[in-house]
Order: structure tokens, then C-alpha cells, then sequence
């Protein structure tokens, strides 16, 4: 269920709360391979579904960066922040991928807005990310976020 605020004060009032999961999302061989080609990462775990039979998951995984890359989607599905001028992706202070996400497999995120602080013009806000994977009891990402939000 998406938590829609307006403006930098709603946003402030979310500190300190888990704001749920996202949906589900289903990762293709084809989304695989088309980050795979935006990126040049054509390592045979990611790409090769013949010789990844073989390999270390018995099968093709997401790249990790493809996970990470996924959290914004997944995020505004979670948080949609309306009535502000713009929203910037500041960065990340933490990143681990503990398990593979295998290909065919669905993901979701699961998000905790830890921290906001002030700044110049608007609000930093840190965000604690899970990327829980329907095939596995690890999760696949842990990520802390940095985000800004001006008027």
C-alpha cells in the first residue's frame, strides 16, 4: 500500500516509521539481459541460462547493481511524496547483497524512513531498504539511502 504525503512536513512526521513493502515484481531473463546490455556485464552467470545450469545457482541471477537499480521503482511504490519542487537521490551510505536473486524469481522492497534531518532549502531524509526475494530466506539487498527534498 503506497503512503502519499504533501509537502516537507508530512514528510518530516514519517521519521522513525516502517512504511511497509512494495508489490511484487517478477525479474525476466529478458530484464537480465537488457541491464546486461545497458551495462556491458555479460558475465555468463547473468546471461548464459545453458551453462548457469551448471554454475554455482543452478540457474541465471540478477546482477546485484540490477537489484539496486530496481529500489526506485519499488520505493515509489511505497512512498509518493507530492507538493514539493524536486527530489534527488543523494546516495547510499551502506550496500550488501547478501543472496543471489534468481532469474524468473520476484523481489520486493521493504523500506523504514529511519531519519530527517534539515537542510538548506528542504529535508535529508535516510531510508532503510530490504530487497526480500520469493525464493530465498536471505534478503538480496540491504541498502541504506540518502535522500533530499526541496520545495
Amino acid at each position: 500500500m503506497t503512503t502519499t504525503v504533501t509537502g516537507l512536513d508530512e514528510i518530516k512526521a514519517l521519521a522513525g516509521r516502517d512504511l511497509g513493502s512494495s508489490p511484487w515484481l517478477e525479474i525476466t531473463q529478458q530484464r537480465i539481459d537488457t541491464f546486461a546490455d545497458a551495462t556491458g556485464d555479460h558475465q555468463w552467470i547473468h546471461v548464459d541460462p545453458d551453462r548457469a545450469k551448471d554454475g554455482p545457482f543452478g540457474t541465471t541471477i540478477a546482477h546485484g547493481y540490477l537489484t539496486l537499480s530496481l529500489l526506485i521503482p519499488m520505493w515509489n511504490d511505497i512512498l509518493d511524496i507530492q507538493g514539493i519542487g524536486m527530489a534527488v537521490n543523494y546516495g547510499l551510505n551502506r550496500v550488501r547483497f547478501p543472496a543471489p536473486v534468481p532469474s524468473g524469481s520476484r523481489i520486493r522492497l521493504s523500506a523504514a524512513l529511519t531519519e530527517v534531518s534539515d537542510v538548506p532549502g528542504g529535508l535529508q531524509t535516510l531510508v532503510d531498504f530490504v530487497v526480500h526475494c520469493d525464493r530465498t530466506d536471505k534478503p538480496v539487498c540491504v541498502a541504506e539511502a540518502v535522500y533530499r527534498y526541496y520545495d
